[in-house]
């Protein structure tokens, strides 16, 4: 019988466990922390997570459907979804699943077929052959930390080695970046710090947390828009409840909303209007304490934080075997290497809104096409023909999105789900032409059928 393994015990390791658990499939889990939870756990050395952090979508659009969240709050706080991913562990018998404190150090392809694990645990290095390898160590570990012309020589942190706003008590701040973090830490950072400039190169929407009384991304739940038509709707909404942040000192965005992500952030602009931050031109030099902006201003300051995202970092395995192009792998879904290799990566993948359930979805697929490997091969064989053979679907709903490295495996969440449930449901149900290895055109049309009543 097969057996695989599933590095890293965050949200998307947890939800690849559960659906091979589901599925009867044999596995082992790794994760280099002390437990489950991933970027959530404060505590965990590669954890990003700062003391002031929530959920940026609310409870109910984020949660596992088959694990409500016990807390009441609609954006529950970083001390709260550790509990909650300790809990859904415990409740599914998945935490005697996971090596902990095991970090991954390599894969390489095995003699045979498949792929041998090394790593290091606390009793020595471990070598174990699996017959694939389901990556789920996050997206949001390695700092993206863009180069500067000159030198800061005050403090010079990214935002991973954030942690409270105590840091920056007393100091003059840069925050370079606007993103869901650094709004987060220029919130907390204008009740401590002497001082909060923040330097930005392109304008953002901001969406409120509530509109019209209840959780924004609650509103319009399963009848999506055309793209344009939302664009529009949502663009009216937000100047009426927002008003329009070139006011604040933002310059104007020159896309459409949602062809990036949203900064879910309104209280910034609370700060902006009352003079508690300002905001600055994007950087052109560093020099000693001194930071000169392209607009030929300068400030002084004690402390630069870069908000400035992350990059994708799959440490453990050669690039070409995830086939690398540009500044992500080109993945069939985000998930399965064009050449099938028995390498499978959970959450890459970004969308506002789309929730551990969808990445649960994602797991389900995995499952799915492993259990045909192993009980229906020319099922199997026919799902990689179509990969193969087949344009890919249309993963962006319409959505024409920044070219920028943190949107390069974005994704618009219901058309994302729909094909990642069409896959699914296809792996399950389609009807293999006997003799050829290929679905039937009708049992294909069936298995779309069912999944859209």
């Amino acid at each position: 019988m097969s057996k695989y393994a599933v590095i890293g015990a965050g949200p998307s390791g947890l939800s690849a466990a559960r659906a091979l658990q589901r599925a009867g499939i044999d596995f082992d889990g790794y994760e280099a922390s002390r437990g489950v939870g991933g970027l959530w756990d404060i505590e965990n050395p590669r954890s990003t997570m700062y003391e002031s952090a929530h959920l940026i979508s609310s409870r109910t659009t984020t949660e596992f459907a088959e694990f409500p969240m016990a807390s009441t709050a609609d954006y529950p706080s970083h001390r709260e979804l550790i509990r909650y991913f300790r809990d859904f562990a415990d409740r599914f018998g998945l935490t005697e699943r996971f090596r902990f404190e095991t970090k991954v150090t390599a894969l390489e392809p095995a003699e045979g077929g498949g792929w041998m694990l090394h790593a290091d645990a606390p009793a020595g290095p471990i070598a174990e052959r699996y017959d694939g390898v389901i990556l789920a160590n996050g997206t949001l570990a390695e700092p993206n930390v863009p180069p500067f012309r000159g030198e800061f020589t005050g403090e010079l942190l990214h935002t991973s080695a954030y942690k409270s706003a105590s840091q920056l008590a007393g100091k003059r701040v840069l925050i370079i970046g606007a993103g869901n973090s650094g709004c987060d830490i220029a919130v907390d950072a204008v009740h401590h710090a002497a001082s909060v400039d923040m330097s930005v190169r392109r304008g953002y929407y901001f969406v409120p947390r509530y509109l019209f009384g209840k959780p924004s991304d609650t509103l319009n739940q399963g009848r999506p828009l055309p793209a344009r038509l939302k664009q529009a709707l949502d663009s009216r909404v937000l100047r009426a409840f927002t008003g329009d942040p070139v006011r604040f000192g933002f310059p104007k965005p020159d896309y459409k909303i949602y062809e990036s992500h949203p900064i879910v952030n309104t209280l910034i602009l609370n700060h902006l209007g009352q003079g508690d931050l300002r905001v600055m031109p994007d950087i052109d030099r560093f020099d000693g304490r001194t930071v000169h902006f392209r607009d030929g201003s300068s400030g002084e300051y004690d402390t630069v934080l870069l908000a400035t995202g992350y990059k994708l970092d799959y440490p453990f395995v050669d690039r070409t075997a995830l086939g690398w192009a540009g500044m992500a792998p080109k993945l069939f879904l985000n998930v399965f290497t064009p050449s099938f290799n028995g390498l499978y990566v959970m959450g890459m993948i970004e969308a506002s809104g789309i929730g551990w359930q969808g990445r649960y979805e994602q797991a389900e697929l995995i499952a799915a096409y492993l259990t045909a490997v192993e009980h229906d091969p020319a099922r199997a064989a026919a799902f990689r023909a179509r990969v193969a053979g087949e344009p890919w679907p249309d993963l962006t709903g319409g959505y024409k999105y920044l070219g920028l490295e943190r949107m390069s495996y974005y994704v618009n969440k219901d058309a994302y789900r729909r094909a990642v449930r069409t896959a699914t449901q296809g792996l399950r149900t389609d009807a293999v032409t006997p003799g050829s290895g290929i679905p039937s055109a009708s049992s294909r049309r069936t298995a779309k059928k069912e999944l859209s009543a």
